[in-house]
């Protein structure tokens, strides 16, 4: 009889990691912790919760009361660290601080795992300080810790890199865990400059998705291609998919950004700055000179918020389960900026499940 590696679902959002370790297979969710009232409705009506416990503030959590588990999980709140951040204060920040509410509960219920995410700028905040004290804390809890960044890229159609971060007890199987072939992929090419929202990105290179968030042009919205010719060039990749509190658009490269897609192509003098030219251009159609002094007419779309949930991983049919509940376009994309990607956690999971709990190794609760 297999026996399922019990997990705790901690800042679970809409259950990145749940999906993830479920499709992996031999995990079994025993409780979540998700603060956002709305993300933890479509957590529930995503997964079937009807036997676990769930808390909605992980700083009131009792460790007493919690039931055992194996693994612990959680992509503690990245805007602290993000370099997309106006004022990225670390722990100084209250949610910045959530960290050590993790560590708490795993010196408490001493899980034989543990499983995080964050973003990349994690590593060189505070001049790589708060990552420093990060690892210290989970080696002091007895840890061994090992972490890598991955693309959600080689998984997805994605510019995605996050920190993921695992811990265990077993000095045996160290630095096994993050053993990826990770694939590659095109360059990012910007074709027309200008503020965010407006920026234009050659379509042969990765395209840009949407900011998830409050606020802002182009912040909820996401730019993509439509492409409008007979043989149209289909995209392999979207760019990272982020949620945003506090702020709109942002000088940092990509964010909330669209890619060039062709339309007509057309022959006209540079010269001629006519109004046909400049309204075009202002309502998103846009155009470059090619190599024969040519210009080709290009146009973008908004990204659909199912779209920005399978960019994550997630499936149409998760996706219609939360939007049945009334939620808001809005919340549905800073949702999807805000999980973490479904395919990467698998592929983790099936190295922590075959690495960590192989025969022999840690006790099952």
């Amino acid at each position: 009889m297999i026996i399922a590696i019990k997990f705790f679902d901690c800042f679970a959002g809409i259950g990145g990691f749940r999906s993830g370790l479920e499709q992996a297979g031999g995990f079994e969710c025993v409780g979540s912790c998700e603060i956002d009232k709305y993300a933890a409705a479509a957590y529930r009506a995503m997964y079937d919760t009807g036997k676990e416990v769930y808390y909605s503030d992980i700083t009131r959590i009792n460790t007493g009361e919690m039931p055992d588990f194996d693994l612990l999980t959680g992509g503690f709140p990245c805007q602290p660290y993000s370099a997309a951040s106006t004022n990225p204060r670390g722990f100084d920040d209250p949610r910045g601080a959530l960290f050590f509410e993790l560590a708490r509960i795993i010196k408490d219920k001493k899980p034989a795992a543990f499983l995080l995410e964050n973003v990349r700028s994690l590593l060189v905040h505070n001049g790589g300080k708060t990552y420093k004290e990060i690892l210290s804390t989970l080696s002091e809890l007895g840890y061994i810790v090992e972490w890598r960044v991955l693309n959600t890229r080689s998984w997805l159609p994605q510019e995605r890199k996050r920190v993921y971060i695992v811990g265990h007890h077993r000095a045996d199987r160290a630095g096994k865990i993050f053993c990826f072939e990770e694939c590659g992929g095109a360059n990012l090419l910007k074709v027309i400059g200008g503020t965010q929202g407006q920026r234009v990105y050659d379509s042969s290179g990765i395209a840009c998705t949407q900011c998830a968030g409050d606020g802002g042009q182009g912040v909820h919205t996401g730019l993509y291609t439509v492409d409008m010719n007979p043989d149209p060039k289909i995209l392999d990749y979207i760019r990272c998919i982020v949620a945003r509190y506090d702020s709109g658009i942002t000088n940092f490269k990509g964010s909330s950004s669209g890619v060039l897609v062709e339309m007509n192509p057309m022959v006209i003098d540079l010269a001629d700055k006519s109004e046909f030219f400049e309204s075009e251009r202002t309502a998103y159609a846009v155009a470059v000179a090619d190599e024969n002094g040519n210009v080709r007419y290009f146009r973008i779309r908004k990204l659909l918020p199912v779209e920005s949930w399978r960019a994550q991983g997630f499936t149409t049919e998760q996706f219609n389960k939360a939007a049945a509940l009334g939620i808001c376009d809005s919340r549905l994309y800073k949702m999807s900026g805000n999980a973490v990607s479904v395919p990467v956690i698998k592929a983790i999971g099936e190295r922590i499940r075959d690495i960590i709990f192989s025969e022999g190794g840690e006790k099952i609760a």
